[in-house]
C-alpha cells in the first residue's frame, strides 16, 4: 500500500446539506459487539459481502463531503452502492416543508430542528439484515446482540485491507456468507445463546438466500411481503429489514415489544397497542418511520412501569 493510496479517496460525494455519519449509519449496528461496523463522529468503517466478494468501505467526513476508500474483491461493488448506503439519496424535503412540518407535534418539529443531519441508509443487503433481525425475535436486544456478536467473532472473517489504513479498526469483520451461516452446527447456535426456534428460522431463510438478495431491488412494501412467505418471518422482522435495506421512510415495526406503547405515550399521553400506534401515525403516512426516528431523538422517555422481558441464557454449560 503506497502513501498515495492512504491519502487519495476512491470517491467523494457531496451530502448536499447537514450530515451525520453516526446518526445515519447507527441504525445498521446491532449493538456494540457488531464488528461489521465501527462509527465515530467523523469516520465510519463497514465490512460486508458483495456479489463480487467481501469489501471494506471506509468513509471520512469533511464538512458536507464524504470521502470513500475501499478494499477487497467487492470494492467496486461497494463504491457503486455507497451513496444509497450512506443515505445521500434520502430526501427529507417534503418532511421539512413548512406545510408538512406544521402538521407535526412540537416535540417532533423540535427534534428535527436539532437533528437536521439524519438520513435513512439503504444497504440493499437483505440476508445481512435478516440474520440479526431474526435473532432479535421475542428476546431482549441485549440477549440477541450478545448472540450475534458471539457468532460474528467465531464465524465472521477478517475485513479486507485490515492494517492497510492507520485508522481502520483491527477488529473489523465481515459477517458470514449465506453458505457460511448455513454451515454453522446447531450446538454453536446454542452456545451463542440462540434458541432452536430462531436458529431454525435462520436456516429456513438461508435456503432462499439467493432469491432474498434480489428483494433489495424491489419496492420496500413488495420486498417485505415476499419475505413473509418464509415461515418464522413476520411483519415485525420484515419491517426491521426494509428500514435498513431500503431506507424505507414509512415502515413501522408492528409487533415490537416496546414501540407501540412508546409512540402512544409520546403522541397521546397513554399506552396503545399496534392498531392504536398506526392510527396515531396515520396523518404522516409516507413518513411514519421518520416520525418515529425523530421521537427517538427527541429524548422522550415513556413512564417506566409495567412488565419487563427477562434476559434468558440458552447457552448452558
Amino acid at each position: 500500500m503506497t502513501a498515495a493510496a492512504l491519502t487519495a479517496p476512491a470517491a467523494v460525494w457531496d451530502a448536499r446539506g447537514p450530515y451525520s455519519l453516526p446518526q445515519t449509519l447507527g441504525i445498521l449496528a446491532r449493538g456494540p459487539g457488531d464488528t461489521t461496523i465501527r462509527l465515530s463522529p467523523g469516520a465510519a468503517w463497514l465490512a460486508f459481502n458483495t456479489p463480487a466478494g467481501p469489501a471494506t468501505l471506509g468513509i471520512t467526513q469533511r464538512g458536507a463531503e464524504l470521502h470513500a476508500r475501499v478494499w477487497g474483491p467487492g470494492a467496486d461493488h461497494a463504491l457503486v452502492g455507497a451513496p444509497a448506503l450512506l443515505g445521500i439519496e434520502d430526501d427529507w424535503s417534503h418532511f421539512d416543508s413548512p406545510a408538512f412540518a406544521a402538521s407535526l407535534p412540537h416535540r417532533i418539529r423540535e427534534a428535527r430542528r436539532r437533528n437536521p443531519a439524519v438520513r435513512l441508509p439503504s444497504t440493499g443487503r437483505v440476508v445481512d439484515a435478516l440474520v440479526p433481525a431474526i435473532l432479535e425475535q421475542k428476546v431482549t436486544a441485549i440477549e440477541a446482540q450478545r448472540g450475534y456478536a458471539t457468532l460474528l467473532r467465531k464465524f465472521g472473517t477478517r475485513a479486507p485491507g485490515t492494517g492497510a489504513h492507520p485508522t481502520m479498526p483491527e477488529d473489523l469483520r465481515v459477517a458470514p456468507t449465506p453458505e457460511q451461516w448455513a454451515a454453522i452446527p446447531s450446538w454453536e447456535w446454542h452456545r451463542a445463546g440462540v434458541g432452536p426456534q430462531r436458529s431454525a428460522t435462520v436456516q429456513r431463510m438461508l435456503r432462499s438466500a439467493s432469491g432474498l438478495e434480489r428483494l433489495g431491488q424491489l419496492p420496500a412494501d413488495e420486498a417485505g411481503r415476499k419475505m413473509q412467505s418464509i415461515p418464522g418471518i413476520g411483519v415485525w422482522t420484515a419491517a426491521e429489514v426494509t428500514q435498513r435495506t431500503h431506507g424505507d421512510a414509512d415502515q413501522v415495526a408492528v409487533g415490537d415489544y416496546h414501540l407501540a406503547a412508546y409512540v402512544g405515550w409520546a403522541l397521546a399521553g397513554r399506552p396503545v397497542d399496534d392498531a392504536g400506534m398506526l392510527e396515531l401515525l396515520e396523518p404522516w403516512r409516507g413518513h411514519r418511520q421518520r416520525v418515529v426516528r425523530m421521537l427517538q431523538l427527541s429524548g422522550f422517555r415513556k413512564p417506566s412501569f409495567g412488565p419487563r422481558m427477562t434476559i434468558q441464557d440458552h447457552r448452558g454449560h
